[in-house]
């Protein structure tokens, strides 16, 4: 899920690997390593990784007592994720201090359109499946384009087939496979308007994710970063009143306090 970067500014990405498989003193010792030399650290990870490592992260995050580890798990397919992770790598060579630029992730995650064309959604839990298209998986030769995010959509391949995108100009990148990548790169690269499409490897975590090994996923995406900052530095930010941090949203993404609720406060009932 570490994409090639963006540009020649795009900070490299560190690929925390095998997290659960690795004896725990040499996993603390890795991360206690990367916080030593960077500061802070974001942790970007997919939903479809195994819970093992999930909880190894809250473990590490934990034995090093630390509030300075965001732990960011967005309900994103993994090459949406990975987008996600590339434009925060981005925004890691501007001003953005780390509170902000952890708080980006919930933001710009709004701003992804990811999908799939699957050759079977038999297996799909992550988008609402009609028993008609339940039906419709098991005969041969069916395709099926699935938007996962921001809003779930799917519908079966056909002369009319057409899912709705983004409002605004993006890129689009595809991870080809089976059934071959055409209907993305031709049809609904057109229906979406993409300025631009690039191809790169299909992420680990994609069958787990969709519930088959037969897809091309998608994602359309806004790769410049002057937007990306635009969006973040627009959004009014606010310090932590639990551990100082400078965020954008109403969760710290490092120590997840949320503001202290006031007796003057109106609650709406």
């Amino acid at each position: 899920m570490a994409l090639p970067p963006q540009d020649e500014r795009t900070l490299p990405a560190v690929v925390l690997a095998d997290l659960d498989r690795q004896p725990l003193d040499e996993a603390l010792g890795a991360v206690q390593a990367l916080l030593d030399q960077h500061g802070h650290l974001v942790v970007v990870s997919s939903q479809a990784v195994p819970h093992a490592v999930t909880r190894r992260l809250y473990t590490i995050r934990s034995l090093l007592e630390s509030d300075r580890i965001a732990l960011f798990h967005p309900p994103l397919p993994p090459l949406g994720l990975a987008v996600l992770a590339r434009q925060l790598r981005q925004l890691a060579t501007c001003d953005l201090s780390p509170g902000v630029l952890a708080s980006a992730g919930r933001l710009l995650t709004h701003y992804i359109h990811c999908g799939a064309l699957l050759g079977s959604v038999a297996r799909l839990d992550r988008v609402p499946v009609g028993l008609t298209s339940h039906a419709r998986s098991w005969v041969p030769g069916s395709q099926f384009g699935v938007v996962a995010h921001p809003e779930p959509q799917l519908v079966r391949i056909g002369p009319e087939a057409a899912l709705t995108g983004p409002e605004f100009g993006t890129w689009m990148l595809v991870a080809p496979g089976q059934p071959p990548s055409d209907w993305v790169t031709a049809t609904l690269a057109e229906q979406w308007g993409a300025q631009g499409l690039r191809e790169v490897p299909s992420p680990a975590e994609s069958a787990t994710w969709w519930g088959t090994g037969k897809l091309v996923e998608f994602a359309a995406y806004l790769p410049d970063l002057s937007v990306l900052y635009q969006l973040v530095t627009s959004v009014r930010q606010g310090v932590c009143h639990w551990c100082g941090i400078d965020v954008i949203g109403d969760r710290c993404v490092f120590c997840s306090a949320v503001p202290p609720f006031h007796e003057n406060q109106i609650t709406a009932r």
